[in-house]
């Protein structure tokens, strides 16, 4: 048994040298592709989160030949043998012909396997296969493939006989010297095993907090380094994944003809066209105040609304934006829904203007075509703005970096073009880093929109915010019992008053730096952490919506305005573009008209909430409102217009046809 498992760390050792070569030779042959400022550091990097990363790939490929082997060898060492060359035999040839197969692919994608490739299916196989041969000379790239594998299979023989063919080997000495200490030698051995299994299950890592994953490990600052880091198999179980998302969208219950009819209502006008464009069209009113050099919309992760409430002062968690919304200058919506229930669902609302239809837009083919017509950044451009998306985690998240160039916006910074230096978690840099380089970066004599998405107030809360100035023991006195013995939540609230201390100060340094800039905050989501074990709905689920800066008065949001995150480009434009000016939307503007919100599965004016799917409506009071009455058939009007149309622009386009939805 000993010298199986043996056998087996050594199948795992070769297996993790090969992956780790193959992206070596994959970086240095494609090295055209390097960035202008990629050097041999960035090489190293990739190579070092590469091989941790692949010790997870090396684990389940070992254990896939290690395990049958094992089992083999109770009844017959010869046969057990036989099977572990035949399974070697098979992974190294798959990984030999995904080694050779992933250069065209990257040149042809630049990308490694990705989604893509699970739409093959759908293709003409024939005129698939055809162009393979043609086009990338299969037959040859196939013989190099099994050529490249025998290779491997007879150096992985040599590997495994070595150590064995001789009697005097280190290995023979070790066994030699491990009799009548079995037990000592079993210790050492499931000690080594322990370690690997971490190491194995956490991608390289010794615990889920730093585990490396196809979604955070891309942190390079060059997009072919932060590919280069998976290797094949990881590439494709990242195309697998994407796949499975857009396939669970699972599309939503409206005919073209209701479509049409509920865009006319929210639109106001006759349902007379069948271009669902034509009831997006709108015309803003006149700039509300002096046209912005700079506009920064700051989305803060997990920054739900409910700290700011009156109930919850004594906390001092939120003091920052209490400040901020005081002020003369700034104002406050305190009924806005995130988009969705997650960072990727605000990401979305945020960008394209759409709210979350159970449609997985960033795996969408669509998104990448071109910027959705109700996307913002387009629409800023017109009037004048260079784009920049800000990011402090890695630009393969959700394929954050690609997405957001795809829908229009001109630059994308993320974790790779943060300092070196700048301290974080898996997610990415900490919040006073993100700041920094904006600061640094945004040129005062150049107009620009900046959406900026921050990272930590996120699990597994890694900053130490007692260093930052955080006192956990006055929080939990101020407390309820329970709650103040809750280790957990008291790390999550401090990491809700370091965000929002930094997002304080960046408002500020903001304001000193770009005189006449214009700030909006929103919470990317809430509903990760309450004081109660059973929150309202209001509590559980809404973020705040702040604006601030030059011209910004109280007053300047309609005081029974109330919205989600599809609503915040109407906004920003209502705000600032003259009168006439053309623009795309879906939602409106909560200076102008916005008085209810809709998201994935909430519904919200200023004065009750509830949830969207439930027909008739059951709206719930919140608390402190005035309660003044709703009109329940046009709030649900509203709704399934908003999410109709949401579904349905990007799924077939700008045609309302019923056609189409037999066709897919």
């Amino acid at each position: 048994m000993m010298n199986c498992i043996y056998r087996g760390l050594k199948v795992f050792l070769y297996y993790l040298s090969v992956l780790s070569l193959c992206r070596l030779i994959f970086c240095l042959v494609l090295h055209e592709y390097w960035g202008p400022n990629t050097g041999w550091e960035d090489l190293l990097q990739t190579l070092w989160l590469g091989s941790r990363l692949s010790i997870q790939t090396a684990g389940i490929l070992a254990l896939f030949t290690a395990v049958p082997a094992g089992l083999i060898n109770i009844l017959s060492r010869l046969w057990s043998r036989r099977v572990e060359s035949l399974l070697s035999g098979i992974v190294l040839t798959i990984t030999s012909i995904l080694f050779v197969a992933s250069f065209p692919y990257y040149g042809q994608f630049h990308s490694r396997f990705h989604q893509l490739l699970f739409n093959a299916g759908n293709d003409d196989m024939y005129a698939l296969f055809i162009s393979l041969v043609q086009e990338f000379n299969l037959p040859l790239r196939l013989a190099g493939a099994l050529l490249l594998a025998f290779c491997l299979w007879q150096g992985l023989k040599y590997f495994l006989a070595w150590g064995e063919a001789k009697p005097r080997t280190a290995y023979s000495l070790y066994i030699k010297a491990s009799r009548g200490k079995s037990i000592a030698t079993g210790a050492a051995m499931a000690l080594l095993l322990y370690v690997l299994g971490r190491l194995i299950v956490f991608g390289g890592s010794w615990g889920w907090e730093t585990a490396l994953e196809w979604e955070n490990v891309g942190v390079t600052k060059d997009s072919f380094m932060n590919e280069a880091i998976l290797d094949d198999y990881q590439a494709i179980y990242r195309g697998y994944r994407m796949n499975n998302r857009m396939l669970a969208c699972n599309g939503l219950n409206f005919t073209a003809e209701q479509i049409q009819q509920l865009a006319g209502e929210l639109a106001g006008r006759s349902a007379d066209s069948n271009n669902l464009d034509d009831y997006l069209r709108r015309e803003a009113q006149g700039a509300q105040v002096a046209k912005p050099k700079q506009i920064f919309l700051i989305v803060s992760e997990s920054y739900a609304n409910w700290p700011l409430l009156d109930k919850y002062s004594q906390l001092h968690i939120a003091d920052g934006m209490k400040g901020i919304i005081a002020g003369e200058d700034a104002d406050y919506c305190n009924a806005m829904l995130p988009n969705g229930a997650s960072t990727i669902s605000a990401l979305t609302g945020v960008t394209t203007g759409l709210a979350d239809a159970n449609l997985y837009l960033t795996t969408m083919p669509e998104s990448f075509k071109q910027p959705y017509i109700t996307a913002i950044a387009p629409q800023m451009e017109k009037l004048g703005y260079i784009t920049n998306f800000w990011y402090a985690g890695p630009a393969t998240w959700e394929r954050i970096g690609a997405f957001t160039e795809a829908q229009g916006f001109q630059h994308f910074y993320g974790r790779g073009d943060m300092p070196e230096e700048a301290e974080g978690s898996v997610w990415g840099c900490d919040d006073e880093y993100l700041y920094a380089q904006v600061l640094q970066k945004v040129s005062p004599d150049t107009s620009s929109f900046n959406v900026i998405l921050n990272v930590s107030n996120h699990s597994p809360y890694t900053v130490d915010v007692a260093a930052k100035g955080f006192d956990a023991d006055k929080l939990r006195q101020a407390l309820p019992p329970e709650a103040a013995k809750d280790d957990c939540l008291v790390n999550e609230l401090g990491h809700y008053w370091y965000a929002d201390r930094e997002l304080a100060g960046f408002v500020k340094n903001l304001k000193e730096k770009y005189p006449d800039c214009l700030v909006l905050i929103v919470g990317d989501h809430a509903d990760r952490y309450n004081i109660d074990k059973q929150p309202s709905m209001y509590e559980r689920y809404v973020v705040p919506f702040v604006v601030t800066g030059a011209g910004v008065h109280k007053g300047i949001l309609l005081p029974d305005s109330a919205g989600s995150q599809i609503d915040i480009g109407p906004t920003i434009i209502e705000m600032v573009a003259p009168k006439g000016f053309v623009y795309y939307a879906i939602g409106s503007s909560l200076t102008r008209s916005n008085r209810q919100g809709v998201n994935y599965g909430f519904w919200i004016t200023r004065d009750f909430m509830g949830e969207a799917d439930r027909i008739p409506l059951e709206p719930v009071q919140i608390e402190g409102s005035q309660g003044r009455p709703i009109n329940e058939p046009a709030l649900q009007h509203y709704i399934d217009a908003v999410r109709s149309i949401s579904w349905w622009r990007p799924k077939y386009g700008p045609v309302l046809d019923e056609a189409l939805l037999k066709d897919r």
